[in-house]
C-alpha cells in the first residue's frame, strides 16, 4: 500500500471566458497559469492554475457541451465553495477590501465563524463562491 497521504490534486470549473478566469486567480490569489491545452476537435480548452502549496484549479471552456449555468453564488447540492487560506486575518481583510473595491461581490464577512474560521465569502467572475480564510 502506498504510504503517501492522499490529497485533492485539483478541482475543475467551467468558464465561458478562460482569460478572465485565469487573470482573476492570478491577480488576486497569486496563482500561476500553465500554458494551456486546446483540443479543437472536441471543442475543449483548459488551463491549470497552480497555487504555492501544490493545489490546482483546472479552468475549462467548451464549445461542444452545454454546462448548466446557475445563478451566481447560488447554494446548490454538490460543490458549493472552495476555500483559499491566506494565513492571517489582516490578509483576509486586505484581499476582501481589494476585491470589493474592484467590483467583485462580497457575500459575507470578513467575520469569525461559529467553527472558528476567520473568513469572507466572495464570488469569482463566474459566480463561484470562494471562501477567503486566515
Amino acid at each position: 500500500m502506498n504510504s503517501t497521504p492522499m490529497r485533492i490534486e485539483h478541482i475543475a470549473l467551467w468558464t465561458d471566458d478562460l482569460e478572465r478566469f485565469k487573470q482573476f486567480y492570478v491577480r488576486y490569489f497569486g496563482a500561476v497559469a500553465g500554458s494551456g491545452y486546446i483540443n479543437a476537435s472536441k471543442g475543449f480548452e483548459s488551463c491549470f492554475l497552480s497555487f504555492g502549496d501544490g493545489a490546482r484549479i483546472e479552468a475549462m471552456k467548451t464549445t461542444s457541451l452545454n454546462p448548466v449555468a446557475i445563478e451566481p453564488g447560488a447554494q446548490r447540492m454538490g460543490l458549493t465553495h472552495f476555500a483559499v487560506s491566506l494565513g492571517s486575518e489582516a490578509l483576509v481583510d486586505e484581499l476582501t477590501r481589494r476585491l470589493k473595491d474592484d467590483g467583485y461581490p462580497v457575500l459575507d464577512g470578513p467575520r469569525r465563524t461559529g467553527d472558528g474560521y476567520y473568513e469572507s465569502v466572495v464570488l469569482d467572475p463566474d459566480g463561484n463562491r470562494v471562501e477567503i480564510t486566515a
